[in-house]
């Protein structure tokens, strides 16, 4: 089993993020082309029920799972770490079969009277089958970050995505003839379909595990002896330690999934109180949520990396009594989110028109692009700081934070959105008053409970540099002209600019050479 650092892990994980959301554009760009913009919209209707459900059954489990794994190993105890998976399985497994067997039953109800469009009936029952798949890969690919080996997860979360992409495409093209809600639906089935493929993928990296520590098991020098090795192995006891993380980080979970959900149907609702039709309010819902807000998480590769690596490299510090080792890899988190993400809100801002055409063809979504990106940099920070909260036993708090900024968030789209002067924009400034309440709440509890100094000398270092990159590219893109192209002058201006802030970054300090050097593969040429 190969355990890696907290760089390492987070890296690994990094590229596979990367490579995930690179290749998750080829369905964003190829479906709205397929299915349409209403198809799309009819698609990400059925997604926030599916959030929901499975955010129920296992919000908090993997998160369990990798911190109760991380103390374990730690203790040296093995076994215990296989007794905690599958406690974690039973119970998963378990609740998935229930509400897999409930959304089937509901969603005739659910579609007809929740959600605004009868169509998206198709879509909720493919995506029924997802819910207790997902449960299952997310309970192993937990077992995996408290060992600290990325690996497995990386490769899984990649022929998923493979998998999701060929599928997507295929049965969302074959299912068209039938109407757009069933390519929608069809759409949804290719979801499935990767899922499965990324659940066997974890699945066997699995039996490749226990083959290996079968043939080679820890010898009794590793082993940390203790008279209560049997009660922690028993059901019960592992079950109840494992709930008591688990459900106030599922509460937190399962506020911002009823969030979405809520926003949703409000969104809905409020554009249909200003007088837009429902066909197109689900146009504008679709591709705000289908087409802009991939382009914003797209840096959210590393931060959401950074967040899962985080945990177990937290707990088994503060299992240790390390606080210096928890302030060094929070200091971290942050400061890699904050330069990683800010030549992405750039960009997005100063070239919102370009991006979308290129990417969408389509350059009428280019202005929810450009209000949103300059505060995307709350969200980039946001996933660290939560990970933190959680990893050192405090996700009531993180829970709080969340479900104030979700009652503001559901407020503001209501009063906003449904004013027609606003609309579709209504909602959007109430997506970004969320991020910007819940990372500062984020802020305050970490700074609070630990002590910790946000780094505002490297904030303001990242905007400095973010502004000075902005203005070039701006400049290199519609002053230079380099290409008629418009994919070579984009490119041209974004690596230009990437590089003027890489080098600025590198003098500012923002860039550590040493963390770079742990980088798997990459960092053996910084030696």
């Amino acid at each position: 089993m190969n355990k890696q650092t907290f760089i390492q892990g987070a890296m690994i994980l990094m590229v596979a993020g990367i490579v995930n959301r690179v290749l998750g554009f080829i369905p964003r760009i190829l479906l709205p082309r397929i299915i349409g913009a209403e198809g799309v919209g009819l698609y990400q209707l059925g997604y926030p029920f599916f959030i929901v459900l499975v955010t129920i059954i296992s919000g908090g489990i993997p998160l369990a799972v990798a911190k109760l794994v991380a103390e374990a190993e730690s203790a040296g105890q093995p076994e215990r770490s296989v007794s905690i998976l599958r406690t974690s399985l039973i119970f998963t497994v378990s609740a998935g079969i229930l509400f897999t067997i409930l959304s089937i039953i509901g969603a005739p109800w659910v579609t007809q009277y929740v959600l605004t469009d009868p169509r998206v009936y198709q879509t909720f029952l493919a995506m029924s089958p997802m819910i207790i798949i997902v449960a299952v890969s997310s309970v192993y690919r937990g077992y995996f970050q408290g060992k600290q080996d990325m690996i497995p997860s990386a490769i899984s979360s990649i022929m998923e995505t493979i998998a999701r992409i060929v599928c997507v495409l295929w049965f969302s093209y074959l299912l068209l003839p039938m109407g757009i809600a069933y390519a929608a639906a069809g759409a949804m089935l290719g979801v499935v379909a990767g899922e499965i493929v990324g659940m066997v993928v974890i699945l066997w990296q699995y039996s490749r595990l226990r083959r290996k520590e079968r043939q080679h098991p820890p010898s009794a020098s590793h082993a940390t002896p203790s008279t209560t090795s049997n009660n922690n192995t028993l059901f019960m006891p592992l079950f109840r330690r494992i709930m008591n993380i688990a459900i106030p980080v599922t509460g937190g979970r399962l506020v911002g999934s009823l969030s979405y959900l809520l926003e949703s149907i409000t969104t809905a609702q409020s554009l249909a109180i200003a007088g837009v039709a429902t066909a197109i309010a689900t146009t504008q819902y679709g591709a705000l949520q289908g087409m802009v807000i991939p382009l914003l998480l797209l840096p959210g590769a590393l931060t959401s990396s950074l967040a899962i690596s985080l945990v177990p490299s937290l707990a088994e510090a503060q299992a240790q009594g390390d606080m210096r080792t928890i302030h060094l890899r929070l200091h971290q988190s942050l400061r890699l989110a904050l330069v990683s993400g800010a030549p992405f809100a750039a960009l997005m801002y100063v070239l919102a028109e370009p991006i979308c055409m290129f990417i969408y063809n389509d350059s009428e979504i280019a202005g929810m692009l450009k209000v949103m990106a300059p505060f995307a940099l709350f969200l980039y920070v946001q996933a660290p700081l939560q990970a933190t909260l959680q990893a050192l036993d405090k996700p009531g708090r993180a829970l709080i934070n969340t479900l104030v900024g979700a009652v503001i968030k559901i407020s503001l789209i209501f009063y906003l959105a449904s004013n027609p002067d606003f609309a579709i924009y209504g909602a959007i400034i109430a997506l970004i008053v969320n991020m910007i309440i819940v990372t500062v709440l984020h802020g305050y509890s970490v700074a609070r409970i630990l002590k910790f100094r946000i780094p505002f000398l490297d904030i303001l270092k990242v905007i400095s540099v973010m502004v000075i990159m902005a203005g070039v590219g701006k400049y290199v893109f519609y002053e230079i002209v380099i290409s008629s192209s418009l994919g070579v002058q984009l490119t041209a201006a974004s690596v230009i600019s990437g590089i003027l802030y890489l080098l600025l970054a590198g003098l500012m300090g923002l860039i550590d050479f040493s963390d770079l050097k742990r980088v798997p593969f990459f960092g053996k040429f910084l030696r």
